[in-house]
């Protein structure tokens, strides 16, 4: 467990830097710590992903409201799932992984990293998961493994630039992106609708 002297000692540890704290165990009850008792014992400097979910945590000086994280394959499982589909690769590598992990780092928006969130809102999921999928597809390629000449072609002719072509940055081009978004399923009131989306989301010259 976690325990105050535990949660104490790393904030101590880490003052150039907030305390990282991941208590994964589920449920709630089998927690290694609370959300609540991470930040009291950080000074509200906490860095915290749990793996079942916990209530938000008032400031009682400032009065904020903080959301703690939930580390869970929600964001992750989906990309790769679609993008194996998608581009159809032999194989799926830890890179590819890696890849997508490096994408949902890179998914924070300015507001986001203002508030010091691990996560993206949940809100923006769908657009999330399908820069995780760009990120997955265009790793496959740069690996080899893709058996489908369409993203293969696609990504070769639209491939990030990269400072060293051998890091595994997670980083993907807007025409990539615009494509995987044509293809993911969305709810939508018409047909029109959709296909309206679609070109949107889909033509180069707008993204």
């Amino acid at each position: 467990a976690f325990n105050e002297r535990i949660l104490t000692r790393m904030n101590e540890l880490n003052t150039d830097a907030r305390p990282i704290i991941f208590p994964l165990s589920n449920p709630d009850k089998k927690a290694e710590c609370t959300f609540e008792e991470a930040m009291q014992c950080t000074n509200n400097r906490v860095l915290f992903a749990s793996g079942t979910a916990f209530p938000e945590y008032t400031v009682p000086e400032t009065g904020e409201v903080r959301v703690p994280a939930q580390g869970n394959n929600m964001y992750v499982f989906p990309a790769i799932g679609l993008g194996a589909v998608l581009c159809k690769p032999s194989h799926i590598t830890d890179t590819m992984i890696y890849a997508v992990s490096k994408a949902l780092a890179n998914s924070l928006n300015e507001q986001e990293r203002a508030r010091g969130e691990l996560y993206p809102r949940i809100e923006r999921i769908r657009d999330v998961a399908a820069r995780l999928t760009a990120a997955f597809i265009t790793q496959a390629v740069r690996e080899g493994c893709v058996r489908d000449k369409h993203w293969m072609e696609i990504v070769q002719s639209n491939m990030p630039q990269e400072a060293d072509s051998k890091a595994v940055t997670g980083l993907f081009t807007k025409r990539v992106l615009g494509e995987v978004k044509t293809l993911m399923w969305a709810p939508a009131s018409s047909v029109e609708q959709y296909i309206v989306e679609a070109i949107t989301y889909g033509n180069p010259d707008d993204i």
